[in-house]
């Protein structure tokens, strides 16, 4: 594979007069986890149908592990794999069924041995003779998301996977994506926790209204946001007045021995105020930087709530 896993330049799609996707670019290198994030009806699940040859584009490239979507189809769906928002499971089947029926569609060799490989890989061994009807939605989410990596597939697509899971099974299925990556396979993620994305994504794609709004890293969307400071706290109230004449624009707080300074967080901004203090012959106790989340700048350039984030 190329250095990056999937690379879309121009796309755009429209059904009749509206125009859903306006040209939009994206680039994923490989063994890395991107995340689309935007609100409903922004064009997040048709991108998603678009890269995973569910559907044709109207205009612009897009390649997927190496090759053209609408080329290439069959080399692209073989290459990739798809955990959709609800779990593609048979709950008449038992769970060793459900992924030796996967393994048996694609035509695996030695399907045994790799379903038992699965099983134990997610922990499902004991479930595994049990109906899936009886297993809980975090153990259907892990038997889905096993099934999908029958074929080992390169690129997996997965679309809102914690979606209904309890805190603790969201946590499990964020270990197991960051072993997935660990262990050479791409992520394109779309889901409704900003806080999922904050946690998992290497970089991030906000789109809103057909395009791309800003994409970057998790921390350099946050300091696109105004509110980013530096907080700084000290031994004593002399320590916190110096300070306080050293840094224009610091805001003290006399009670926390405080100062809040206005900046990005980022290393140089840190380094420099810190050289200034020193050169000043202020030493400050403790540093932390503080930055506006990922709620924040999703309102910042959607102009929506994040409650609004779906995979729609």
């Amino acid at each position: 594979m190329s250095m990056n896993a999937i690379a879309v330049s121009g796309l755009r799609k429209a059904y009749g007069d509206k125009v859903v996707l306006d040209g939009i670019d994206l680039d994923v290198p490989a063994g890395s986890i991107f995340s689309l994030l935007g609100p409903n009806g922004a064009g997040k699940t048709t991108t998603v149908n678009v890269l995973t040859t569910l559907m044709k584009a109207d205009g612009g490239t897009v390649r997927v592990a190496g090759h053209d979507v609408a080329t290439e189809t069959k080399q692209v769906r073989a290459a990739i794999g798809v955990t959709g928002q609800f779990a593609a499971v048979d709950e008449l089947l038992t769970g060793r069924e459900n992924l030796q029926l996967m393994a048996d569609l694609k035509r695996i060799r030695s399907g045994g041995t790799v379903v038992a490989g699965l099983l134990e890989r997610f922990d499902l061994v004991e479930a595994a003779p049990k109906l899936v009807s009886t297993y809980s939605g975090g153990m259907r989410r892990k038997l889905d998301l096993a099934m999908t990596l029958v074929g080992s597939p390169r690129i997996i697509f997965l679309d809102e996977p914690t979606t209904g899971l309890d805190p603790r099974s969201r946590r499990t299925m964020w270990e197991i994506v960051r072993e997935l990556v660990a262990g050479g396979v791409t992520i394109f993620l779309t889901t409704q926790y900003l806080d999922e994305a904050d946690q998992l994504a290497d970089r991030i794609a906000v789109l809103d209204q057909g395009r791309i709004v800003a994409e970057g890293t998790p921390a350099q969307l946050k300091r696109r946001v105004p509110g980013s400071h530096i907080r700084l706290r000290f031994a004593g109230a002399g320590e916190l007045a110096a300070a306080a004449r050293v840094l224009a624009g610091a805001t003290a707080d006399e009670q926390d021995l405080t100062l809040r300074v206005p900046g990005d967080g980022g290393v140089q901004a840190v380094r420099a105020l810190l050289d200034q203090l020193d050169r000043h012959g202020v030493d400050a106790l403790e540093f932390s930087v503080h930055t506006p989340d990922l709620d924040d700048v999703f309102l910042a350039l959607t102009g929506r709530a994040s409650t609004e984030v779906t995979a729609k």
